[in-house]
């Protein structure tokens, strides 16, 4: 919210320093007499003052303050609590009812939330319910992002779930083999280059084309009874409402013997189009630094008036839209993205219970669990590069 009496203290501070003499104010007070007051300001003075109005917090959501060094967590958090539907859901009397066991982190959330809307807000209690013991070991966001939507209730988590079919074909008999998974993200490869910019809708449907495996990676074939050439092949049965994807930014070098982070750019769509489903960007969750130090932020888009606001832990800020018309966003260090679902629903198929949608995940934590944080770190914003 808009921060008053800091604004009171800022304008009171300047005016001390500074001895009136042009502009002259008239104001009533409450027992009604008048008073006149002489301020001189000069152009100096001016200018300060408007810098000074410029450095104050100016943002409609708060912060999160959090033991240790968990951006990671604070991150997906403020994602939760920016999506209207998952916001609604947790409040939702219905869901409680609706549920066979009662969910793990629900009440953590709702308390959190309620928090959120009114001041900062502590994560201590949410914390310790998933677990975090050691709060000065960085984690990773999609790792604990996953986590938090397999301990909340079906009704809150829903929105996130799609389902995958995997669909496997034997290349001398041509048998089909379909299996079908829940996902609550998409792993998108990213190239390992520092020249060439990565193209997301093109890394999207590579997750998607037909790809042949021969040689050592020859899958059993039941009819033939023996390993075979195999086609295979991914497609989405079932469109979440809130597309999550991750660029699979840390990978493991065979050179170096051990996970790096890829620091290449990528070029991030404002709308994805998929079959039967268009999807808008409305949230970003970025990592700065290396796999040895690093920062997580996010950058979320407002259901309430559209604008975008920066979480970096305790502060927020209201941020330009860092979008020019239909240019894609480029970064270096987007890592997850999330879309929302703008066009109308596909056909959906039954879902299973909680329980399979967790136990069918397929994204892991990328291998950073002693990953170490960069707390005074100097995080810049979006810059947008207009080709």
């Amino acid at each position: 919210m808009f921060d008053s009496p800091a604004l009171t203290s800022a304008v009171s501070n300047i005016l001390q320093q500074n001895e009136p003499k042009h502009l002259t104010v008239k104001f009533r007070s409450e027992n009604a007499d008048t008073h006149q007051t002489d301020i001189r300001m000069n152009h100096y003075l001016v200018s300060r003052f408007r810098k000074k109005l410029k450095s104050l917090p100016v943002a409609d959501y708060h912060g999160l303050k959090s033991p240790g060094l968990t951006c990671y967590l604070n991150s997906v958090l403020q994602v939760l609590f920016m999506t209207e539907n998952f916001r609604d859901a947790l409040k939702s009397p219905d869901q409680q009812r609706a549920s066979k066991e009662p969910p793990i982190v629900d009440p953590e959330l709702r308390r959190l939330f309620d928090d959120l809307q009114k001041q900062l807000a502590e994560t201590r209690n949410i914390t310790e319910k998933l677990g975090i013991t050691d709060v000065f070991e960085q984690r990773d966001a999609a790792e604990y992002f996953e986590k938090i939507l397999c301990m909340t209730s079906q009704d809150a988590s829903k929105i996130f779930k799609g389902e995958l079919n995997h669909r496997t074909t034997c290349c001398k008999c041509d048998m089909k083999n379909d299996s079908r998974s829940f996902f609550w993200i998409l792993p998108l490869m990213v190239e390992d280059s520092r020249y060439k910019t990565y193209n997301l809708k093109q890394g999207l449907e590579a997750f998607f084309e037909l790809q042949q495996v021969s040689g050592d990676d020859q899958i059993y074939c039941s009819h033939c009874d023996e390993k075979q050439n195999a086609n295979i092949k991914w497609e989405i049965t079932q469109h979440p409402d809130v597309l999550t994807l991750l660029l699979k930014r840390f990978t493991f070098d065979y050179k170096l013997r051990r996970y790096v982070k890829l620091h290449c750019k990528a070029d991030v769509p404002q709308t994805l189009h998929m079959e039967k489903c268009t999807y808008e960007l409305y949230a970003v969750v970025n990592h700065f630094g290396s796999l040895t130090g690093g920062h997580y932020t996010a950058e979320i888009k407002s259901y309430e008036n559209g604008q975008w606001y920066s979480f970096n832990d305790g502060r927020v800020e209201s941020v330009k839209l860092f979008f020019a018309k239909e240019n894609p966003l480029r970064s270096s260090t987007a890592y997850i993205l999330l879309y929302r679902k703008v066009s109308k629903e596909a056909p959906k198929t039954e879902g299973g219970d909680h329980d399979a949608q967790c136990a069918h995940t397929d994204v892991k934590a990328e291998g950073r669990s002693h990953e170490t944080h960069r707390g005074d770190a100097d995080v810049p914003h979006y810059q947008p590069d207009i080709l």
